[in-house]
């Protein structure tokens, strides 16, 4: 017993019934003009290499190899197998800044794109590379929040990605140590398997740098590789808000104004045996893949799916077969078979 992946095709099987009427009628056709001419007993000698065999021979023989496309099409499914898939992979959470400052240029320019925005398009094409590891998200900004646990489920965390807003979360500041200790307790249990931290942030106005450095520092010893991917430019720019106008300093009544500290970073960075990479640089992205490529790898998960046993490859191999005999058979007679008498007559 058997069933079809694509059973609709079936319907093409109408096609046969349809071909052997067309190719009667065609036949009907031709005898009705040779008897045009006269009497087909006596037409018949003058065609000696006409066979009335060969044309519904041939006929027979591509209508059968049709049937078998036919069946190739619509998928034929012979059972059902158990298969067995083991993945191996690593864990990675992104740790996402969301202060005001993210509102700002990602360039020297005030007017560029914003540094949310940049961070979004990097990760997305990040999380687009990660085949089959686990992958959570984590935003901050005065305080951390768990958007997403480590998951393999990679549309759900593009799309709480991208629900990521500065303007919703009311706690601002930079608190950078809270995210990594909130990363490192999310992390599953299994040691064997590696583990790091993607730190998005412009190091802008930390809250505590040298909490921020031990935290880093007991993720590395823990076994937990912390990089970071800085947003902005050395040149101070000012903070747009989402509803216009710019983020004002309380103390100055002037423009609050932000930079990217690459310095800090590249530190964070250090401390936690990982690699610092400018978002602006084109090759950042290869460069951190290639950093997380160096953690090991281990299996996360052993499916056993149900999977249809596919035959069409039979049905397909006989369908050539067929078509290959077809082209060797001509509409003409063997002439050899010609001379081979099978009823002789005995002489009285």
């Amino acid at each position: 017993m058997f069933s079809f992946a694509h059973s609709g095709l079936l319907f093409l099987l109408l096609l046969i019934p349809f071909f052997v009427i067309l190719y009667a009628w065609a036949r009907y056709a031709r005898n009705r003009k040779l008897k045009k001419f006269g009497n087909p007993a006596t037409l018949s000698p003058l065609m000696p290499e006409v066979s009335p065999f060969k044309p519904p021979l041939k006929l027979t023989i591509e209508m059968a190899a049709l049937f078998l496309i036919i069946f190739c099409l619509a998928r034929p499914w012979g059972g059902v197998k158990d298969e067995k898939t083991v993945k191996e992979g690593i864990e990675v959470i992104i740790a996402v800044d969301a202060s005001n400052s993210m509102y700002a240029s990602s360039t020297s320019d005030e007017k560029g794109s914003d540094r949310m925005r940049t961070a979004k398009l990097m990760l997305e094409k990040l999380i687009n590379r990660l085949d089959n590891d686990r992958v959570g998200l984590i935003v901050y900004a005065g305080d951390a929040y768990t958007l997403i646990p480590v998951t393999n489920d990679y549309v759900s965390a593009k799309m709480f990605l991208n629900s990521i807003d500065p303007s919703q979360i009311d706690n601002q500041g930079t608190d950078i140590s809270s995210a990594i200790r909130m990363a490192t307790t999310s992390f599953s249990e299994d040691k064997n398997i590696g583990k790091a931290i993607i730190l998005i942030t412009d190091a802008d106005e930390l809250e505590d740098e040298q909490g921020v450095m031990a935290a880093a520092q007991k993720a590395a010893h823990d076994g937990i590789q912390i990089d970071v991917v800085g947003l902005g430019s050395s040149v101070a720019v000012p903070i747009p808000l989402k509803n216009g106008g710019y983020l004002m300093d309380p103390f100055t009544g002037e423009r609050a104004m932000t930079a990217l500290n690459e310095d800090l970073a590249a530190a964070i960075a250090q401390a936690g045996h990982g690699i610092y990479v400018n978002a602006s640089n084109r090759e950042a992205l290869n460069e951190l893949d290639k950093q997380l490529e160096t953690l090991k790898k281990a299996s996360l998960e052993s499916n056993i799916s149900a999977v249809h046993d596919e035959i069409f490859p039979i049905f397909a191999v006989f369908a050539l077969a067929l078509l290959v005999l077809d082209i060797f058979i001509l509409d003409r007679k063997i002439g050899w078979l010609d001379k081979i008498t099978f009823f002789k007559k005995e002489s009285a």
